[in-house]
C-alpha cells in the first residue's frame, strides 16, 4: 500500500482479478467451495434437502445453516461484520514494554495495531509471540524497540465483499486488516477470525470471556444494561417504545441512542432525559464511548382502586 502526501493510506480500490484471468470473469468463492454457480447454489436449495446431491441428502440442520451462511457471504461487505473504530485497541510505535504487555493482558488480544501519532496513521500490527519470544522467557535484551517487531497488515475499503477479503488474506497469509475509509482514516478493524465466523458461528477459546446478559432487571421499570445492547430487542422485550421517529435508520443500540440524545458523548454518572420522561444514568464510559447505562423507564400512572365501599355499591 502506497502512503500519500499526508502520511495516511491512500484509498484502496476493490482487488483485480487474480493474474492469467484477465479479461474473463473469476470465479467466485462460493464456485471454488462447491464446484457450482451461484445461481445452481440458489436453486438447490429452494428446491429441498434432496435435490441438493447424495452429499447433503442427509445434511443436519447445522450443516444448512452453514452452506446457507456461505450463501449469505455474498451480499456482506468489510463495514457490515468489522470491529468499529471505538473498539479497536491500539499501542503506538513508541509505546514501552511494560504499556504493551498491559494492553496485551487488558485486551486479551493476539494481536495489536501500531500507529505512529494516532490511529488514523497505522503501520501494521504486533503479535504477541514476537514480545513474547524476544523480551520474555528470559531473553536479555536490554532495549525495547517496537518498531522492529511489526508486522504488515492489510489495508482495505469498507466496501470489499467479505469473500474476497478472505480469499486475500488467505493468500497473503495475513490475519489482520484495517479498515480505511475514502478520507485515509481507519473505519474499523477487522480479523480472519471475524471472517470465518460468518460461515461457522462465533469460535471461542479458552481466553474467551463469556459475555453477560444485555441488560439486568434491578427493579420494576429499572435496567441495567449494556451500552451496545440492541435497542429493539430491549423495546420488545421490555414493552416499551425508545427509538424517536425517524431515528431507525440512525440508531441500533441503546448507547446509540443515548449518545444521539445527549449530542456528545457523555461522561460517567451524566443523566439523560428523554422527551417521554424515560432516564439513562452513565454508569461506566470513558472519553470515547459509554458503556454501561441504567434505564429507567417513566412508567404511566394507572387509575387509583376504587375505594370498597363504592365497589360494594
Amino acid at each position: 500500500m502506497s502512503d500519500n502526501s499526508s502520511g495516511v493510506p491512500e484509498r484502496m480500490e476493490d482487488p483485480e482479478p487474480p493474474p492469467g484471468l484477465a479479461g474473463h470473469e473469476s470465479p467466485s468463492f462460493l464456485e471454488r467451495l462447491f464446484g457450482r454457480s451461484n445461481g445452481e447454489l440458489d436453486d438447490h436449495l429452494e428446491n429441498g434437502r434432496a435435490e441438493l446431491g447424495p452429499a447433503f441428502r442427509e445434511s443436519s440442520p447445522a450443516e444448512l445453516a452453514m452452506v446457507a451462511n456461505i450463501l449469505r457471504m455474498r451480499d456482506l461487505r468489510v463495514e457490515d461484520v468489522m470491529i468499529p473504530r471505538a473498539d479497536i485497541e491500539a499501542v503506538a510505535e513508541d509505546t514501552p514494554l511494560s504499556d504493551v504487555i498491559g494492553t496485551f493482558a487488558r485486551a486479551s488480544l493476539s494481536r495489536l495495531p501500531v500507529y505512529r501519532q494516532t490511529l488514523d496513521d497505522p503501520i501494521g500490527f504486533v503479535h504477541l509471540k514476537d514480545v513474547a519470544l524476544n523480551y520474555g522467557f528470559g531473553a536479555t535484551t536490554e532495549e525495547f524497540r517496537l518498531s522492529e517487531l511489526i508486522r504488515t497488515a492489510l489495508f482495505v475499503p469498507p466496501s470489499m465483499p467479505i469473500a474476497a477479503l478472505l480469499q486475500k488474506m488467505q493468500g497473503e497469509r495475513v490475519h489482520m486488516a484495517l479498515v480505511i475509509d475514502e478520507f485515509g482514516g481507519v473505519d474499523g478493524l477487522i480479523t480472519i477470525e471475524d471472517l470465518v465466523e460468518q460461515i461457522v458461528g462465533d469460535i471461542e477459546d479458552e481466553h474467551d470471556i463469556d459475555v453477560a446478559e444485555p441488560w439486568v432487571r434491578e427493579a420494576d421499570g429499572v435496567y441495567l444494561v449494556s451500552a451496545r445492547a440492541d435497542i429493539r430487542e430491549f423495546e420488545e422485550a421490555e414493552g416499551v417504545h425508545l427509538l424517536p421517529e425517524g431515528w431507525e435508520e440512525e440508531v441500533d443500540t441503546l448507547g446509540g441512542l443515548v449518545f444521539k440524545l445527549a449530542n456528545h458523548v457523555p461522561a460517567r454518572g451524566e443523566v439523560i432525559q428523554h422527551a417521554d420522561g424515560h432516564e439513562f444514568e452513565v454508569v461506566d464510559a470513558d472519553a470515547r464511548k459509554i458503556k454501561r447505562l441504567r434505564v429507567s423507564i417513566n412508567q404511566p400512572l394507572t387509575a387509583a382502586p376504587m375505594a370498597s365501599d363504592q365497589a360494594a355499591e
